[in-house]
């Protein structure tokens, strides 16, 4: 009878720690789902731009291939001797974010966009730390293209602005542009799904409230108060961390309308950044 007893209490913890294994690893896969979603296809064919472009190939320190492009500013700008890194968003590729690189174009600007790993052509597979391997290597391009590194403004869109937050602890550049950035992916998980338990079982964090303190360089954060994925709170919680000189410039409609929904007032945010904070 004991015996029997020990085999039932053995298969009963054998299931639970068989479903609980089940359960994690369902949780890493719906975390990864949520918070990369890549498009390998290029919109827009680079050599049919119709601005001058530069295809750019980078190699990661973990020898992964990257694709990105670099607009050259006009050669009359004053400002020729500046760039932005432009660290995109969670979904599709580089080549969806022609307004914006219009804009900074028109604020006569260099502009370098890439893809991170798993997006459009680059090689490899999306993860936090890839992530920023792959700004850093963004970063080490335009560095070797003469750019110093107080002259190079680093800009990220909603996720993007994990990884330009992280950039700016290593790498301390000129300034740092969030655009529509959550505090940390625990908070906004926690905040779409709170039946989950995104805070014990979650692993990826871009934990860019909690960067802010230690970046020193001038920080725009750019957010709409409607902003319905990403609240405005985040960018609150994000002004009231970041050290400054900073800067906090309100958007129009929803997460992923800008800014397309009002390009005139995106411009103008940057501009007065670009021309009061940072004296560019």
């Amino acid at each position: 009878m004991p015996e029997l007893w020990w085999k039932r209490v053995g298969r009963s913890v054998l299931k639970c720690a068989v479903g609980s294994a089940a359960f994690v690893l369902f949780f890493r896969w719906f975390e990864l789902q949520q918070v990369y979603h890549p498009t390998g296809g290029l919109k827009v064919d680079v050599s049919k731009l119709g601005v001058s472009c530069e295809e750019v190939w980078l190699l990661t320190s973990d020898q992964i291939r990257l694709n990105a492009w670099y607009f050259p500013a006009s050669k009359d700008s004053l400002r020729r001797d500046k760039a932005v890194l432009f660290c995109h968003g969670n979904g599709g590729n580089l080549s969806h974010r022609m307004i914006t690189y219009d804009i900074l174009l028109k604020l006569g600007l260099n502009v370098l966009a890439f893809d991170y790993r798993g997006y459009g052509a680059s090689g490899g597979s999306p993860s936090e730390e890839g992530t920023y391997l792959d700004g850093t290597a963004a970063f080490a391009w335009l560095e070797r293209r003469g750019f110093k590194p107080s002259n190079i403004l680093v800009m990220g869109e909603s996720l993007g602005g994990g990884v330009a937050a992280e950039l700016a602890v290593r790498h301390s550049p000129g300034g740092v542009i969030l655009q529509s950035t959550f505090t940390s992916v625990p908070d906004l998980g926690s905040e779409l799904f709170p039946w989950l338990p995104v805070r014990t079982f979650g692993r990826i964090s871009y934990g860019v409230r909690d960067k802010l303190p230690r970046i020193q360089c001038p920080m725009l954060i750019l957010h709409s108060r409607v902003d319905t994925l990403i609240g405005f709170q985040h960018a609150e919680a994000n002004f009231a961390a970041a050290r400054g000189p900073k800067k906090l410039v309100e958007l129009t409609g929803d997460h992923n309308d800008a800014p397309g929904d009002d390009p005139e007032s995106f411009l103008r945010g940057i501009e007065v950044f670009l021309t009061d904070t940072l004296r560019w």
